[in-house]
């Protein structure tokens, strides 16, 4: 066991980046870097604005009541505890983000008395607090309610503000990278633009910086971001548009080239958001992916409309593809029905945290509505939940021998990867489509094993799904179907059918004849900390390789078809 451990961790740090591995290092060894900078005048750029943006409103059940990740807590008379031990740690983050300062059905008088408490209670270097990525989401939602608010920033609120930039400044996130890094980024051209003097314009050069390269490197051609996970995807889209209103709001025009970049490449992000949300107007769950946290996909693409004025495109009558290759998503859709299929990368390599083992996994809606799902994700902390969501068994997709194509481990850690070795989706007559796929993650396996996935779509509504393994040996194959809680599942003689409430059948699945079916109960995590009990088609093949196993999926049609 220890040696497995070791050779994980060997097998992680080997993906890192030199800079990562020094950041590491320094942060293990070294405290968190203090300013050297004295605060002797804060001054605020003239002419900086914001026009409009993401509507934030939530239920609430008093000033100092506080619901993040579906848990609510209450601090009687405004005495917050600010370290809330009883609470996860990103509930903590969640905390001290300040979201909650831009929903309108909190009072502005306990918008205040927050932010004095925040800044009496949580001096520099404090735990939670003034961690980076922390750190970056408050200075920008202080800096927006602060703009919303311009008769409000007292002289302590300011220097407070101000003194979270220079901390953020000598502690970017180069071990993270990624969206960390990104949001690292943002948060410094918000502070470089909303203050001005020698320290603003270098905060605002080093945000210029950070974002003019990581929007080349983190959405990738098709418009995805790279870590492959919409929920990441949809954050950082709305960072982008929050960066893109700043600036041409504020009229910088030093900045117009710049602009014209993220510009197009924001609204390429649009694109993707939009092709790739189901029919209930939601993102798919794919990696560490919940709903409710990122803004809804309809305010981010209305957002965009404002901004750099994107339009929405009308969804065709009958069935249309889109192939995102780079990000390695596909994506079917027949009208009310949709199938999106994951084979992409893990994430980039030297960060995949988000990373689940879900290699040609998919989700399937049919009438609008999810059916199979992906299990979502309930939470960051090292426990079963967390195991459970990043597995294999936990997605559509096949697990051999027991094992995870991907070795997802700890809470944001992957070792050996699943690598795709090919994907396309193409249609050759108006009712017909095949996506076509492979990984390599159980190539490590004895009989260096190859996962290819066909599924032939033929309209309207069936869905055969063509399993090859190849190497050889004698295997354990398990291929699963996560059946959203809505629905239940009936086995027969030949097929399995899936019935809604109304005991109706709405889709009768039918697999190969090598297979041994089974019913396991399961969990779906829509949302951060809501676990909702679900069911669990498994269907199992032991045997010789090379072998191809094939179920079919059917949707029942309405008796007038």
């Amino acid at each position: 066991m220890i040696m497995k451990r070791v050779l994980f961790y060997l097998t992680t740090l080997w993906y890192l980046r030199p800079t990562q591995i020094l950041s590491l290092i320094r942060r293990r060894v070294l405290p968190a870097s203090k300013p050297n900078s004295r605060i002797s005048e804060l001054r605020l750029r003239p002419g900086v604005k914001l026009c409009g943006g993401i509507p934030a409103s939530r239920v609430r059940a008093g000033d100092y009541s506080f619901c993040f990740l579906n848990q609510t807590k209450e601090f009687p008379d405004g005495q917050i505890d600010w370290t809330s031990r009883e609470m996860s740690k990103l509930w903590r983050y969640n905390l001290h983000y300040f979201d909650y300062l831009l929903h309108a059905d909190r009072s502005l008088d306990a918008k205040r008395k927050i932010i004095a408490a925040w800044i009496s209670q949580n001096h520099p270097g404090t735990v939670d607090a003034w961690e980076p990525y922390t750190l970056s989401l408050r200075i920008v939602n202080w800096i927006k309610f602060f703009l919303q608010n311009s008769s409000y920033p007292k002289e302590n609120s300011l220097h407070s503000l101000y003194t979270q930039a220079l901390w953020l400044e000598k502690n970017i996130e180069y071990h993270l990278l990624a969206n960390h890094y990104f949001k690292n980024g943002v948060a410094l051209f918000f502070a470089g633009m909303y203050f001005t003097g020698s320290d603003a314009d270098r905060w605002l050069a080093k945000g210029r910086e950070i974002l003019a390269s990581e929007i080349e490197e983190q959405f990738l051609a098709d418009g995805g971001h790279y870590e492959r996970s919409p929920m990441y995807h949809a954050i950082s889209v709305t960072d982008c548009l929050d960066v893109l209103n700043l600036a041409t709001s504020s009229c910088q025009a030093e900045m117009c080239s710049e602009m014209h970049r993220f510009k197009i490449r924001i609204n390429k992000a649009l694109e993707f958001l939009e092709d790739i949300c189901l029919p209930d107007g939601d993102i798919p769950l794919f990696n560490d992916s919940a709903l409710g946290i990122a803004p809804h996909p309809r305010d981010i693409l209305a957002y965009g409309n404002q901004i750099t004025a994107y339009h929405r495109r009308l969804q065709a009558n009958g069935l249309t593809i889109k192939s995102k290759s780079q990000t390695g998503y596909y994506v079917l859709r027949d009208g009310a029905d949709m199938m999106v299929i994951d084979c992409g990368a893990v994430g980039p390599d030297y960060q995949p945290g988000h990373a689940h083992a879900d290699t040609l996994s998919f989700e399937l809606a049919l009438n609008g509505q999810r059916v199979i799902v992906d299990s979502g994700v309930y939470d960051y902390e090292l426990g079963p939940r967390r195991i459970y969501a990043r597995s294999t068994c936990a997605h559509n997709t096949i697990r051999i021998d027991g094992q995870d194509q991907s070795e997802v481990w700890g809470v944001f850690r992957v070792a050996r990867r699943a690598y795709p070795l090919r994907s396309s989706l193409t249609s050759d007559q108006p009712r017909h489509a095949t996506f076509e796929g492979a990984h390599d993650g159980y190539s490590r396996l004895p009989g260096c094993l190859i996962h290819k996935r066909v599924i032939d779509y033929l309209s309207p509504g069936e869905w055969t799904v063509h399993d090859t393994v190849e190497g050889s040996g004698i295997h354990t194959i398990e291929s699963y179907l996560h059946i959203h809680p809505s629905y239940s599942l009936h086995p027969g003689k030949k097929s399995v059918e899936i019935q809604n409430p109304l005991e109706q059948v709405i889709l009768t699945i039918t697999p190969a004849l090598k297979v041994q079916i089974g019913i396991q109960p399961g969990s779906y995590f829509p949302e951060f900390g809501k676990e909702l009990p679900n069911s669990t088609l498994v269907m199992t093949y032991r045997g010789e390789l090379p072998i191809t196993l094939t179920y079919r999926m059917s949707k029942t049609l309405p008796s007038n078809s």
